[in-house]
């Protein structure tokens, strides 16, 4: 469903992303992990199209996404930082996006918004939320207009623990309706439940792409977190050897 093929990235002398090839299928909920600064934001917004690689090939359902930004319909981005014009209010963003979009109110996916109870916030302004009401109106945005593939950056942050619930449990529904779905976040705790495949990444670089079964078989733990704890410092002791 999305193939990288040799993907590279100089910021001027600096390679952010070093020939990354991946292929991330449908049905899937992939982790994108790694320390700050390892090219995870560099690698999803080349996805999004809003960084030109300097060399190697993205496709999106099989064709080339150079030169294109039809293909960007198919997709819902909820971005680490929603940023949003502080005086439009929740009602007036809603509506815009469906403006943009041409999407008509009756084909929406209002999941999320009945959830978070929306409704009630309508008026209220941008530039008078919380983080965390901020991260609902972009993960409401995020899944509204039914994508195919879905990219969360750091989807949880800011949200409170039932709100939390309730986004992980719309990202199991996605997911079982064969969607893609590609989710970062620095609480691995988490991913644990939803994810299948680990991409890690490591200055610029991809260390691995695994599933999530193989990746606690070969560290023999139960928990993400421990997993690539074990695999960091098993990297470290390697290189120090």
């Amino acid at each position: 469903m999305i193939k990288t093929e040799k993907l590279s990235k100089k910021f001027g002398k600096i390679k952010v992303l070093q020939e990354i090839s991946l292929h991330l299928c449908r049905g899937q909920c992939v982790a994108l992990i790694g320390p700050n600064g390892c090219g995870k934001t560099t690698l999803i917004k080349s996805i999004l199209g809003m960084v030109v690689p300097s060399s190697g090939t993205i496709i999106v359902q099989d064709k080339n996404i150079s030169n294109a930004w039809a293909y960007r319909k198919n997709i819902g981005y909820m971005p680490q930082i929603g940023r949003y014009p502080d005086n439009m209010t929740i009602g007036q963003i809603f509506d815009m996006m469906q403006d943009i979009r041409g999407e008509k109110a009756g084909l929406l996916d209002m999941d999320l918004y009945e959830s978070f109870q929306m409704k009630e916030l309508l008026n209220k302004r941008m530039g008078t939320l919380s983080g965390g009401t901020r991260q609902k109106v972009s993960a409401c945005i995020a899944f509204m207009f039914k994508p195919e593939i879905l990219i969360l950056d750091e989807a949880t942050a800011g949200l409170d623990p039932i709100s939390t619930e309730i986004l992980k449990e719309k990202i199991q529904r996605e997911r079982a309706n064969n969607k893609l779905i590609i989710i970062t976040s620095h609480i691995l705790s988490d991913l644990d439940e939803l994810v299948s495949e680990i991409v890690y990444m490591e200055e610029g670089q991809l260390r691995f792409h695994k599933t999530i079964e193989s990746l606690k078989a070969e560290t023999e733990t139960d928990k993400l977190g421990k997993a690539i704890a074990h695999i960091m410092l098993s990297s470290k002791t390697t290189v120090h050897a």
